[in-house]
């Protein structure tokens, strides 16, 4: 397998270790007995912060390697490939 490295990976990087440290800290707050409201607001805060750097993920991968794949392809299939990018930003 070889290794990519888009543009956006070390932005999802910084973004993954803010949430890594963020999830650290709530672990603390539950060692601490901190209330559960204020718990699940911040474990709501660290999923939130995981799931749009997943999004970001597929998103670049779908843009690079799925635009790259369709290079010479017949326009009626490059149309099917760019609708598919599109629909997934709905995700």
């Amino acid at each position: 397998m070889s290794e990519t490295l888009h543009s956006s990976h070390p932005a999802i990087v910084k973004r993954l270790k803010r949430a890594e440290g963020h999830l650290h800290s709530v672990v603390g707050m539950i060692e601490a007995g901190r209330p559960c409201l204020e718990l699940a607001q911040q474990l709501h805060a660290v999923e939130k912060a995981i799931a749009e750097a997943k999004k970001t993920l597929i998103h670049d991968h779908l843009d690079h390697c799925l635009g790259e794949a369709a290079e010479g392809l017949p326009d009626e299939q490059k149309r099917s490939i760019a609708e598919f990018k599109a629909i997934t930003k709905y995700l």
